[in-house]
């Protein structure tokens, strides 16, 4: 780019795309700690100064290649195809394997960087976690409505907190993969969990 500032619209759009898959691509190939605002601009062929102009951390440079991310896969993440059981594998699947292939080293680094910035941990709970939660227990709630589940036996909040847990520890001890076959397992363990009265010692 020249050392003139950006002015067109798709220019500068551009220029921002380029900046938010830099980020998620280093800090998956590097790890969070290394990212820097200079290596970013580098690889997205920026400058540094557009990179300020626009964001002035790092942390929120993933935040919103996170939510842009999310919103590209809504429909893979949020999916109603009137089968709220295939539903909840599609959506286990979609992002567990997501998160292994691209996000989870960014989550992870906000995560931690967010124990000691409440600003942050409030932007990231509100925004990408809470999203997730709620696109999860959507599914399950259908699935209430509908007589596959019920939440008599353990609460659907419970429910999320496990399909998430166990996606996080494995990725933070990496004692074991977090991939499609994962997410099929926690599916038909929620399902288990979460059987109506009297179909659990069938199921």
């Amino acid at each position: 780019m020249t050392g003139t500032p950006a002015r067109g619209r798709p220019r500068s759009e551009e220029a921002r795309r380029a900046v938010l898959a830099a980020a998620l691509e280093l800090c998956r190939r590097d790890g969070f700690q290394p990212l820097t605002i200079k290596g970013i601009a580098e690889a997205a062929g920026v400058g540094r100064q557009t990179v300020y102009r626009w964001w002035p951390t790092k942390e929120t440079i993933l935040l919103e290649a996170l939510r842009d991310l999310t919103e590209r896969e809504a429909p893979a993440l949020a999916p109603d195809t009137g089968d709220p059981l295939r539903d909840l594998e599609t959506l286990l699947v979609t992002a567990y394997t997501m998160t292994a292939r691209l996000t989870g080293q960014a989550v992870a680094g906000l995560m931690a960087e967010a124990q000691r910035d409440p600003e942050l941990a409030e932007r990231l709970q509100t925004g990408l976690l809470a999203e997730r939660r709620r696109a999860l227990r959507e599914v399950l709630e259908r699935a209430v409505r509908q007589g596959e589940l019920s939440e008599d036996a353990v609460s659907l909040d419970l429910a999320v907190d496990l399909a998430f847990g166990v996606m996080w520890y494995r990725l933070l001890s990496r004692h074991a993969p977090v991939d499609a076959g994962l997410a099929r397992e926690m599916s038909a363990a929620l399902r288990r969990l979460l059987a109506p009265a009297g179909e659990s010692e069938a199921r």
